[in-house]
């Protein structure tokens, strides 16, 4: 197993997961100045025009900060696309990738070999998003350089399936990048996840109750307190499958346990397809190991400290 060189100076081997809504340039530069890939969604740059502006923002304050450092350089950033149908920024916003050559593009919700070439035509690469061994197989062959495995438990779109069966199906065929995302939230689990086969953890849920976070108090505070008995997995709230907070779904005045099905065919990206996010909130299932709210230097040094002490456990048999 092999990762692309532009991973080769992160300081944990975590990729932060781009967070609908509350991934913006603040968390994504805290992020990479911790030494972790940080992204965000292209959509969550609203409107469209504010992607430029944001993508300059980042690519300048990291290269200050890499001047200021050059013993601990920034990692790289990437940028989530969704190739979903009804994406209709998807063009426009692919071209900015390109313009402003974004180091790593995660795609979604669908493998395009047009957005893979227009990543390679400048040196990016592509990671992928898969649920299960038969839509990995897809994206390698449409062109993806790598693949995120999304197993039970990961917050947003999460699949079913668990992670040990998806890696060692994926890992049976496929040596290149791949990623773990599933209820990763301390350092042990990343350990873990590298001793399964992966290369890197995918950390999501664990970076909402952050300072630098775009989430609201309330939200944030939610994260701390619950556990994975509150998540419910649903297709309500955008016709895929995915984790969501139970009690934001009982503040909306839903029923966690009654909730009808919904239609993928429904999804929609349009600028006014944020408010059922804003008011039910989405997590993975690990957030029992998140109790406090951090500034995300802080949480990457927790995360480090836990993934250093685990694997002095494994290899001196002394068990904590």
């Amino acid at each position: 197993m092999s990762l692309p060189a532009l991973f080769n100076g992160l300081r944990l081997p975590v990729i932060g997961s781009p967070l609908f809504i509350i991934s913006t340039p603040d968390l994504v530069i805290a992020q990479c100045k911790a030494g972790i890939v940080g992204s965000f969604p292209a959509l969550n740059a609203r409107p469209a025009h504010v992607l430029e502006e944001w993508l300059i923002r980042i690519k300048t304050e990291l290269a200050a900060h890499d001047a200021a450092h050059p013993e601990a350089p920034s990692a790289p950033f990437a940028v989530n696309q969704i190739v979903h149908r009804s994406n209709e920024r998807l063009e426009a916003d692919l071209a900015m990738c390109v313009k402003h050559q974004v180091p790593i593009i995660i795609t979604s919700l669908g493998a395009r070999p047009e957005v893979n070439a227009a990543a390679h035509s400048y040196g990016g690469i592509v990671l992928h998003d898969i649920i299960n061994d038969s839509f990995a197989r897809k994206a390698i062959e449409k062109g993806a350089d790598g693949l995120i495995a999304v197993a039970a438990g990961a917050g947003g779109h999460a699949g079913t399936i668990s992670p040990f069966a998806l890696i060692q199906e994926i890992r049976a065929w496929w040596n290149g990048p791949l990623i773990l995302s599933g209820s990763i939230a301390n350092g042990g689990a990343v350990l873990a996840a590298q001793a399964m086969g992966a290369d890197l953890a995918y950390i999501g849920s664990a970076f909402i109750a952050t300072e630098e976070a775009n989430a609201q108090p309330a939200y944030k505070d939610m994260i701390v307190g619950s556990a994975s008995s509150d998540i419910v997995y649903t297709n309500l709230i955008t016709g895929v499958p995915g984790n969501y907070l139970k009690p934001s779904m009982v503040k909306a005045g839903l029923d966690p346990d009654n909730l009808p099905q919904s239609d993928a065919s429904k999804m929609n990206f349009s600028e006014g397809s944020t408010k059922a996010w804003k008011d039910i909130w989405g997590s993975g299932q690990g957030i029992g190991a998140v109790h406090e709210i951090l500034p995300v230097a802080g949480l990457v040094a927790r995360l480090t400290s836990e993934y250093n002490a685990a694997r002095h456990r494994i290899c001196t048999g002394v068990v904590a």
